[in-house]
């Protein structure tokens, strides 16, 4: 019998939540969707180039699940890039490490975690800070962070 399904935890939200391919009007393109633990798995082992093992513990998800998952990752955007659609990252079961903030009174945007959130904002000391991560239209996705 399967186990309790372990939210994923994600470093950091993504900055962008959308590609499309360049000249080609949204709206006659098809889409695909990139959900938030499926990003991280790419960012760990194709952008970092840690191994398995480690990117499964810091998604604190075990090894094969983070397999499964990167390959399924790596076919969406592959799918993206070759027939030439536009990649949506959104969703997913997870739960931020950090969080982007963003501060009205200076403009500045960082990431702090949600313990640091109560010192204020790192550049001029604000505590109005309002935060930047998302969920997607179905409301999934969960934010450790004030709003």
């Amino acid at each position: 019998m399967r186990g309790p399904y372990r939210k994923r935890r994600v470093d950091l939200p993504p900055r962008f939540k959308q590609f499309k391919p360049a000249g080609a009007p949204a709206r006659m393109l098809k889409s695909v969707i990139l959900t938030i633990d499926e990003y991280e798995s790419l960012r760990l082992a194709d952008y970092l180039g840690l191994d398995h093992q480690q990117s499964a513990d810091r998604m604190n998800i075990s090894r094969p699940t983070f397999s499964r998952l990167i390959e399924k990752a790596r076919n969406k955007v592959a799918e993206a890039i070759i027939d030439g659609k536009t990649l949506i990252i959104e969703g997913g079961n997870i739960d931020f490490i950090n969080n982007l903030f963003e501060c009205p009174d200076c403009g500045s945007t960082f990431e702090i975690s949600a313990e640091q959130y109560h010192k204020g904002c790192p550049d001029c000391g604000s505590k109005n800070m309002q935060a930047v991560n998302y969920a997607d239209a179905r409301g999934r996705g969960r934010h450790r962070g004030k709003r």
